[in-house]
């Protein structure tokens, strides 16, 4: 009998630290029965096995779209060898947890039709109601892909106009760094509506709305950016350790990891401390201001501009939850490397195509706007420097295209309001490419590809003059 509540107590303890590392949400957790509790029932009724919840990564949810037209990976967590089943519409798959606990099945391409509930049996069962079948696009970057409906021009009249609309659905990671890969994120699927909007990306909802609007599908758009990150952050690691032009990023960032001393640092950091109150004191005896607190130190490790560290906390998660493709808008964080972002940004894109294993899905990225000011002499710019990298990228891997934008930004402005445009020229380019509007919408603008001179005269040839 003692053998037997000394397992069960072991038992609980293991599925408790295995609640808290999974990051269940405290709803779930509070199914959890104290411990008290299950030591009584152990002793009237020797012991009773303590069986693990069927559930899911949050990227399952109510009120989620589903990508059409291919497989549709759907997976957890059980316990080891449970039997799961997952039912959408007339679709029924089984399957079994491994010894590690995760499971995963696939459900046939989908199409298009009326809201449905995926289900989802083991020891317990799991339901996402008003679930949609349509298009699904990641949406990335840093700032101006995070920048909000509410920031950009004319908030008001848009939430007022257009914000509700029920065959829009908006998935927003918070920003969270880790310099180890991530299972999960606590966020939830939304319905487009005036209080949902307002915080999410400019971008990525115009262009989704744009989307709905000319396909006449429900879309879903996730939502994984932030502000002054840079492209190696956002790659996995096997990315960025398979080009040697990247290593001395590497090797930068394990010295910094590698001399810094957590010890060391937080005594350093008290010792600050104590100065400043004693500062602040004597300011506040005077009547004068106080000077500024000084901020806790901040291990490399899990830095947010560290390599990989984005992909690990605010990609790998979603990974490889089907989609058609991703928008990106990044690059200034780069700019004072931006040769080396010929080889990043191919590198990102593909460690992301890669892990998904969806193949070369499309990646539509937003040229650097015209931030600084117009010189009237030739001269060094690494942020055109940097436009040419982006788009040396669209040559350098397959379904890749680029919208430039240098005429809708804002002298000066690092972070240009008008986001709608940017969002429209992003949609040109997806419509064409992946939707049949080719003949029908123009995809962009003319591209250079050459110059010829002939005495005073000099005539241009583009790349893309008529393409449609």
């Amino acid at each position: 009998m003692l053998a037997d509540v000394s397992a069960a107590v072991a038992s609980l303890t293991l599925v408790n630290e295995a609640a808290i590392h999974s990051r269940l949400l405290p709803e779930r957790l509070h199914l959890m029965k104290p411990l008290s509790t299950f030591l009584t029932c152990c002793l009237l009724t020797i012991s009773i096995p303590c069986a693990a919840e069927v559930r899911l990564p949050h990227v399952f949810g109510s009120h989620m779209v589903l990508q059409r037209g291919q497989e549709v990976p759907v997976w957890g967590w059980a316990d080891a060898g449970e039997g799961v089943t997952v039912t959408f519409r007339e679709h029924s798959v089984e399957t079994k947890a491994g010894a590690d606990g995760k499971w995963m099945v696939k459900l046939p391409a989908l199409a298009v039709g009326e809201p449905g509930t995926l289900t989802v049996k083991g020891g317990n069962e799991v339901k996402f109601d008003d679930v949609l079948v349509g298009e699904v696009w990641v949406c990335s970057g840093q700032s101006n892909m995070q920048w909000s409906v509410n920031s950009a021009i004319d908030p008001d009249l848009e939430l007022a106009a257009a914000a509700s609309n029920p065959q829009l659905r908006l998935f927003r990671v918070p920003l969270v760094s880790s310099a180890d890969p991530q299972e999960d994120v606590n966020a939830e699927w939304t319905l487009s509506t005036p209080e949902t909007v307002p915080g999410f990306s400019a971008v990525g909802y115009f262009y989704g709305r744009q989307l709905q609007e000319t396909l006449g599908i429900p879309v879903g758009m996730i939502q994984t950016s932030w502000g002054g990150t840079r492209a190696e952050a956002w790659t996995t690691a096997e990315g960025m350790k398979s080009h040697a032009d990247l290593e001395p990023i590497l090797t930068s960032w394990d010295e910094r990891v590698a001399k810094f001393d957590p010890a060391a640092e937080e005594a350093k950091h008290k010792e600050a401390l104590a100065k400043w109150e004693a500062q602040a004191a004597a300011a506040k005896e005077k009547g004068q201001r106080a000077p500024n607190k000084p901020a806790a130190p901040e291990n490399p490790r899990n830095d947010r501009h560290r390599p990989t560290n984005l992909y690990n906390a605010m990609v790998a998660p979603l990974v490889p939850y089907a989609i058609r493709g991703a928008i990106w808008y990044q690059g200034e964080s780069n700019a004072g490397r931006a040769y080396q972002y010929r080889t990043l940004m191919p590198a990102m894109i593909t460690s992301w195509r890669k892990v998904w294993g969806q193949g070369d899905f499309p990646f539509y990225i937003v040229q650097l706007a015209n931030f600084k000011a117009i010189a009237d002499q030739p001269g060094e710019s690494d942020w055109a420097e940097l436009r040419e990298a982006q788009s040396m990228t669209v040559d350098a891997i397959p379904n890749v295209g680029v919208a430039c934008i240098t005429d809708i930004g804002a002298a000066k402005d690092i972070h240009p309001k008008n986001k709608e445009d940017v969002a429209k020229r992003l949609a040109r380019l997806a419509l064409v490419d992946n939707y049949g509007y080719s003949g029908k919408v123009i995809k962009q603008g003319p591209t250079y590809k050459s110059l010829d001179i002939q005495g005073a005269n000099a005539s241009f040839t583009s790349r893309t003059a008529g393409r449609r």
